[in-house]
């Protein structure tokens, strides 16, 4: 940590507009940010002072930027699959778990309920010790518990273990975006992340990729000691490989934020990440490094002042653990605040709600015509129905449907910078909300088919809107713990929405349904009073 001056003025990084030949190094990108050796203010004219946005863009665009795009990718895609991957195991684990349709509505509720825990928890930690170190632990601990899982021989069991996971996948998601919305230039941010937002369709498909191959095949079933090693437990172990690789990319390979650093006071290591990005971005060209100065905030901790007695420091950590909460519903960021909220809510509440159950619903779809057709005859056929030899068609249509999120992606990433957040979101909040009445009004297996897939391609559109929302209205002190706060209320949505599918699944199929359909018309109406933020810079 660097030290402070003694009038407690701002550290200023500094480089020289000329200098003299004898004093360059061989080394030519060490003159892009070479630290100022003097505490007393400095004239504008011995270098442009740039803000944290003009120094991003003199960095340049390029090999950097796609390198993290990959990382954070990958890891975006791996929480996808920690996710899903328990709807596609449903139809077979429910027979060696002996699972009623409450208990499966319990299992898939139980990673969601672990991702509010985490979410805001993880969150906090971001914004007060760094986006890295972060996101190494809790992809790690997404991958080990959820490995884990795939040997627990009991459903209460497999529950504690999924819910674990579920822990770590509440901070890789909002942290990962914080952390990749923080290395982009203003105008390419929009587009960027939601080609980030992109590797959750891949990570779907990799999930109904791999049940598709794995769950069917009466190959990958052995004995492991007492325990009765099915085909579905191979696949929980494969989709857990994903989250263990992404920590590892981001333990060896990847810096951290330097937004962050510059907030924390940390000039030294924000120095090394600039050169590292300038370096990879101008690779090859012959392109002199620019001068200029940039501002680094004063240390965070050298403001804090300790509490000596125990209770005191645990009220004191209590404090400023409710603190970002409190910034978030106060002053300007209230409003957007309570929006969001609302569009988080009702958007989780929806998308989980009909997305975990779809495997469930298509098995029903090859009894009743309709997922909502003949209830109690298909009710009664699941429940005498043996899960094996497991039909590859449901896991086929689980492919077809994790594919169709590609057109909605692409739209995306065109129209992102283009159109702006707000309207995309609105919009395909309301179409979203179409298809999934539809879903109960059509009476055949290819028409509900159809419409899920239509259900796919617009409703990724609103993710990835409110992806770039979300980050590009909340200040760097805040960012992370706003996506912990509106990702664990659209995990509360996620739990009710998947307990309200298991329980009325079998007695009115038509409540959840519709349900999710005036969800999801409610947040597209709440996003209309967002403001806009299209390719504004980063507070």
């Amino acid at each position: 940590m660097p030290s402070v001056s003694s009038n407690d003025e701002e550290p200023l990084l500094t480089t020289k507009r000329q200098l003299h030949d004898e004093e360059l190094d061989s080394n030519e990108d060490e003159t892009l940010f070479e630290r100022s050796t003097s505490s007393t203010p400095r004239d504008d004219s011995d270098g442009a002072r740039l803000s944290y946005e003009e120094a991003v863009e003199a960095s340049g665009f390029g090999l950097f930027h796609w390198l993290l795009l990959l990382a954070c990718g990958w890891a975006n895609a791996s929480d996808a699959v920690e996710i899903v991957c328990v709807s596609f195991l449903l139809p077979t684990a429910r027979c060696d778990l002996l699972l009623s349709s409450s208990d499966m509505g319990l299992l898939t509720a139980s990673i969601f309920l672990g991702m509010m825990v985490g979410g805001y928890v993880w969150g906090y930690l971001a914004d007060r010790r760094g986006r890295r170190s972060i996101l190494v632990v809790s992809l790690s601990v997404n991958g080990l518990f959820g490995g884990l899982a795939s040997a627990a021989p009991y459903f209460w069991l497999f529950l504690l273990l999924r819910f674990i996971s579920g822990v770590g996948v509440g901070g890789s998601i909002p942290v990962i975006f914080s952390y990749f919305s923080e290395f982009m230039p203003r105008k390419r941010r929009g587009a960027m992340i939601s080609a980030l937002a992109t590797f959750w369709m891949a990570g779907n498909i990799l999930a109904a990729g791999l049940a598709w191959l794995v769950i069917p095949r009466t190959w990958t079933h052995f004995s492991l000691g007492r325990l009765d090693f099915q085909s579905w437990r191979v696949f929980v172990v494969l989709c857990s490989i994903p989250s263990v690789t992404s920590a590892f990319v981001f333990k060896m390979f990847m810096p951290e934020s330097p937004k962050f650093l510059m907030e924390a006071g940390r000039e030294k290591e924000a120095i090394q990440v600039f050169r590292q990005m300038f370096r990879l971005n101008v690779r090859g060209k012959g392109v002199s490094p620019p001068a200029f100065s940039l501002h680094v905030s004063a240390p965070q901790r050298a403001r804090q002042t300790r509490t000596g007695t125990p209770c005191g420091r645990l009220g004191a950590i209590l404090k400023k653990c409710v603190a970002p909460v409190c910034q978030m519903f106060d002053g300007e960021l209230k409003s957007r605040s309570f929006i969001l909220l609302i569009i988080f809510y009702c958007i989780s509440f929806g998308f989980y709600g009909m997305w975990m159950w779809f495997p469930e619903l298509f098995v029903r779809v090859e009894v009743g015509g309709s997922p909502c057709a003949n209830v109690s005859a298909s009710s009664a056929e699941q429940r005498n129905q043996s899960c094996y030899p497991v039909k590859t068609i449901v896991y086929k249509e689980g492919f077809i449907m994790a594919a169709a999120n590609l057109p909605g992606n692409i739209f995306t990433i065109l129209a992102m910078d283009a159109v702006g957040g707000k309207p995309l979101l609105s919009g395909s909040l309301l179409a979203s909300a179409i298809s999934v009445f539809l879903i109960y009004v059509v009476k055949s297996k290819s028409q509900s088919l159809a419409l899920a897939c239509l259900f796919s391609a617009v409703s990724v559109v609103a993710w990835n809107a409110l992806d770039v929302l979300a980050t590009e209205l909340y200040p760097t002190r805040l960012r992370s713990s706003a996506l912990g706060v509106f990702t664990g209320a659209g995990r509360v949505a996620a739990i009710m929405g998947n307990v309200a599918f298991g329980n009325l699944l079998d007695s009115d199929c038509a409540v959840p349904v519709l349900l999710v359909s005036a969800m999801l018309l409610v947040g597209g109406a709440a996003a209309l009073f967002l403001p806009r933020s299209k390719q504004t810079e980063l507070a």
